[in-house]
């Protein structure tokens, strides 16, 4: 409504201001707002540029400001201001002519137009959406790879030293050790691992240690029944299951600490 209001305003501006149907004589003057500079700035191009204020506030994301006054703010007083010159004008001519007329309802259009706007909630929308935040990644992910993070199935992990390796830890198939060899081979008696504890070797029962990721964050007890939880397994990373409890299954983390996995339903195997 606005936009289409300034267009006719501008329209307006160049067509006659008085009209010529008392006109008597062989030659009628007439002029338009381009002959009136005053009439020109302060009603038609105030309007159009009121009604150009309006627009580009609407479609920033954001509020803009200039000396302290929002922009569309500004251009509601200006189709106002328009509005009111074209009433006053019509009021004062002896003659009225199309383009005068014409000025008045376009202007008075306008500045319903600009009033309604931040009531209106159909009028109020901005034209361009703010912008959204990208989102970020898992933690470790490269740019360009979404969902390649640390401990995430498939994802290229940095291995110790800073050499990139073909999988990570806790991924089937990485670069890590194959896992019944990672829990056959403990180191010898007395020489501690990585966490300060020797992982013990696939008991004689038989149990093959494999992967494991859990559906939802499940927390890890200790090994000795302690209710406390020592971590917390979180989807999207693979574990090693190294022995059997029961329902419950003793899983590895990452920083090589070892519990007891008591809720053992829905988890995937590698």
């Amino acid at each position: 409504m606005v936009i289409g209001a300034a267009v006719v305003l501008f329209i307006a501006s160049f067509l006659s201001l008085n009209s010529t149907g008392g006109c008597t004589g062989g030659f009628c003057p007439t002029f338009n707002a381009w002959d009136s500079l005053g009439l020109l700035m302060s009603m038609f191009l105030a309007g159009v540029i009121a009604a150009a204020l309006i627009v580009v506030a609407r479609g920033l994301p954001g509020p803009r400001k200039v000396a302290g006054i929002e922009l569309g703010q500004f251009g509601v007083a200006l189709a106002v201001f328009a509005a009111w010159t074209a009433f006053w004008t019509i009021l004062d001519a002896g003659s009225a002519g199309a383009g005068l007329i014409l000025g008045l309802i376009a202007a008075l259009v306008l500045a319903a137009g600009a009033v309604a706007g931040p009531l209106v909630p159909a009028l109020k929308a901005p034209l361009m959406g703010a912008p959204k935040p990208a989102v970020a990644g898992p933690y470790g992910a490269q740019q360009g790879q979404p969902g390649a993070g640390y401990g995430y199935p498939g994802a290229q992990q940095p291995s110790y030293g800073g050499q990139p390796a073909p999988g990570g830890y806790g991924y089937p198939g990485g670069a890590t050790q194959d896992p019944q060899a990672a829990a056959a081979q403990a180191p010898a008696a007395g020489q501690p691992s990585q966490g300060g504890q020797a992982p013990a070797a696939a008991d004689a029962s038989g149990f093959a240690p494999f992967w494991f990721a859990v559906p939802v964050a499940r927390p890890l007890y200790a090994e000795d029944g302690s209710p406390t939880p020592i971590a917390e397994l979180a989807p999207g990373t693979w574990y090693l299951a190294v022995d059997q409890r029961g329902p419950g299954l003793v899983a590895q983390t990452q920083d090589g600490r070892r519990g007891l996995l008591q809720d053992t339903t829905g988890i995937q195997r590698g």
